[in-house]
């Protein structure tokens, strides 16, 4: 594992705590590599993996015949009348995500000198070495397995599947199985949930070179071996899983490839490929970024910090992203007690951690939402059909990846009238559409159904003749005078009027296309409040409540592109006057970063470096880099890991499919650097570098098109013909 110090993380120590493990996955199968050289070990997870707890059978809640009561109490000025739309249900979360086991390798206690472990981001290969003991494990994005190889002259140990991990619930039933083979052993685990049939395998395909191997209680002793290696995959599923063909299939990959080297070769292009696509340099102190990531993480302002964590966060985003997108943990937990069930939450936390998808060239992201989007599709229609009784689709505020259903709402947290989800989790879709400037049909399709379901649900009009959004929710906030359930919030206007927008320009020359654009500008307009912000309800008498982590308000601002200093400059200042206002409540690591992003759209770069900071003074990140949710590493969370690249990128280059924004909102305290490979939404790369003095882009374009380039000298055409590379240089700064 060797190559630039920003792409490596290491430490001198082993990880007592699982929530230090270094990372690795294939979006997939993921493993948190940790403990020592006497007890190393491996948690396997998966993406499927969420435990039965009732929420596998619940139905969105059948509301449709009541809400035009709903609408018109509301409309009639009863700010508390949406408390009672509701089925009577209580709080039900959805499917809580787990880990599978864990794998031990014991061997016998003695001296440890020259301990180190690392996790390389380019390969994914997490490795540990002491004295002539080494191992490296990765998940192969070519294979679909977790590749575990250990080595010493004389290796001695003892080693097991071991389901018993922290949280994990009275009454699974356990099976456990050890057959040895001609070159090693066989190890299965079946794990069925309480009352459910529901379970879980994993199987494990040992080869061992040399010595000798016997059984052992829940696995295998070694004796005398020079090499292991270790194939394990595990499936999630119901009834009996034929374990004769899983083992068959790991059995060829050993006898096609042969060797943990050969594995090795098939996952890089995949891997590594995607990995290398963007990269960011500060010039940051050579001594500095030799440093182990847990001292890094003491010196919250060195470049190489910020280096070395939107490298880990590219490659923990990448990492986590395949058959499903990141969830609140990523791919990861090594407790089945995760907070908030391990969910995707997509009121913000997904849409965050995805931030960056589109512009640090990670497809395979955006892949992996779409995947979750279209295997739900159904679920999002009978959410519009059972609560709002409309055509389209209503996207839930909360899944486990299975069900799309919205059941998970409360009195505090009426999550089920909230419209705006499936604008903003098709965002990237749209985005990446325009970074490769071609539509997926499927997108269209999905943009066409939410279309569809705001033709149903506007159906209401105030005095002057525009449209009302009633019920509206802003997430997760509530008016200072008034009940959760609202009306006009500024989030679901701004979705409401992207939605239509876009689908009309999916669709052109359609009379559907007509039919939305005219709803389109029938919604009503943004309202400035009294303090000149961006008031969160649009609808007049109701006050904001400013101390609130989310931030659903400047949806107009960051993802879109609805409010902006260049078009629209008097709501611009009023989003940062908006943004002044905002506290941080609980100190969630997600409100800050979301901070950061709106005002990097609002080009102020104080702001994004006082919201940096306090994250990176906050104590947010384990020694893994991987991040918590709260400060002083307060429950293991990926949003500031996998967010934190998609500001830096705001920060330094922004497009729309019609301008270019460089540096509109670099922190002063990182005066050099370079980023390469970014990508615009008008088709074409960026290199940016720049000194305190002046700065250079050079821009790749794909399509032959007129943008607006903007710069902190003003807005200038800029004209790109495909295939000719332009050299950019920017004056004083």
């Amino acid at each position: 594992m060797t190559g630039h110090p920003a792409h490596t993380t290491w430490e001198p120590l082993p990880a007592p705590r699982w929530e230090d493990a270094f990372l690795s996955g294939n979006g997939h199968h993921g493993t948190l590599v940790f403990g020592d050289p006497h007890d190393d070990r491996v948690i396997v997870t998966h993406h499927t993996l969420v435990r039965p707890n009732g929420a596998e059978h619940a139905r969105s809640p059948q509301l449709a015949a009541e809400l035009p009561s709903l609408q018109d109490r509301l409309l009639a000025g009863d700010l508390a009348a949406a408390e009672d739309f509701t089925d009577g249900r209580p709080l039900q979360w959805v499917q809580p995500f787990h880990p599978a086991f864990q794998i031990r390798l014991r061997r016998p206690p003695g001296a440890a000198r020259d301990y180190r472990r690392s996790v390389d981001f380019t390969t994914g290969e997490v490795g540990a070495r002491c004295d002539g003991w080494r191992s490296r494990v990765f998940v192969s994005r070519a294979d679909d397995v977790i590749v575990q190889h250990v080595t010493a002259p004389d290796l001695t140990l003892d080693l097991a599947q071991d389901h018993q991990l922290p949280g994990a619930p009275e009454g699974l039933s356990v099976g456990q199985g050890t057959l040895l083979t001609s070159d090693g052993a066989l190890l299965t685990l079946r794990v069925r949930y309480p009352d459910s049939e529901r379970a879980y395998t994993g199987v494990t395909l040992v080869v061992v070179t040399g010595g000798a191997t016997r059984l052992a209680p829940h696995g295998v002793h070694l004796t005398g071996a020079t090499e292991v290696l270790l194939l394990t995959r595990v499936r999630r599923h119901t009834g009996e899983l034929d374990v004769v063909a899983e083992t068959r299939a790991l059995r060829e990959l050993i006898d096609e490839r042969q060797s943990y080297d050969a594995l090795l070769d098939r996952h890089l292009p995949l891997h590594r490929t995607a990995y290398d696509r963007v990269t960011l340099d500060l010039h940051a102190d050579d001594a500095e970024r030799a440093l182990p990531g847990s001292e890094l993480l003491k010196r919250t302002r060195s470049p190489a910090l910020l280096e070395r964590l939107f490298a880990a966060g590219r490659y923990h985003l990448l990492s986590a992203s395949g058959l499903l997108p990141p969830r609140l943990t990523g791919l990861w937990t090594g407790d089945w007690n995760t907070a908030w069930s391990g969910a995707f939450t997509n009121d913000a936390n997904l849409n965050l951690q995805t931030a960056s998808a589109a512009s640090a060239a990670l497809p395979e992201v955006t892949d992996a939402l779409a995947s979750l989007i279209h295997r739900q599709f159904d679920d999002w229609r009978e959410n519009a059909r059972a609560v709002f009784g409309a055509r389209g689709v209503v996207a839930p505020a909360h899944t486990d990846g299975e069900s799309g259903l919205s059941y998970h709402f409360s009195r505090e947290y009426p999550l089920h009238l909230w419209t705006a989800g499936a604008d903003w989790l098709l965002k990237p879709l749209v985005d990446h559409d325009e970074t490769r400037g071609a539509r997926d049909p499927r997108t269209a399709a999905a943009l066409a159904e939410v279309a569809l379901f705001y033709e149903d649900f506007l159906s209401r009009t105030d005095a002057h003749g525009q449209l009302v959004v009633v019920p509206s929710y802003s997430p997760e906030n509530r008016p200072a005078n008034a009940s959760w359930g609202a009306i006009n919030a500024a989030m679901d206007l701004s979705a409401a009027r992207h939605a239509l927008e876009t689908a009309a320009s999916y669709h052109p020359d359609t009379p559907e296309a007509l039919r939305w654009s005219a709803l389109a500008e029938r919604l009503p307009p943004h309202r400035v409040n009294a303090d000149g912000a961006l008031a969160e309800w649009a609808r007049p008498g109701l006050d904001d409540a400013y101390d609130h982590r989310h931030l659903s308000h400047l949806y107009g601002v960051w993802p879109l592109d609805e409010i902006n200093p260049y078009d629209t400059p008097q709501l611009a200042a009023a989003a940062h006057r908006a943004l002044q206002l905002r506290g941080a409540e609980n100190d969630s690591a997600h409100g800050y970063l979301h901070h950061a992003l709106v005002a990097a759209r609002l080009r102020d770069a104080e702001r994004v470096a006082h919201t940096l900071g306090q994250v990176l003074d906050g104590d947010f990140f384990h020694a893994s880099l991987m991040s918590a949710h709260y400060p002083n590493r307060d429950v293991y969370n990926a949003d500031a890991a996998h967010t934190l690249p998609g500001v830096l990128v705001e920060a330094l280059v922004q497009s729309t499919p019609d301008r270019l924004v460089l540096l509109p909102a670099l922190p002063a305290a990182y005066p050099h650097g370079q980023l390469t490979g970014v990508r615009t939404r008008f088709g074409a790369e960026v290199d940016l570098s720049w000194t305190p003095h002046s700065a250079t882009a050079v821009v790749r374009p794909s399509r032959t098109h007129r943008v607006e380039l903007r710069t902190s000298s003003g807005a200038e055409p800029l004209d790109l013909v495909a295939g000719e590379d332009r050299v950019l240089t920017l004056g004083a700064r």
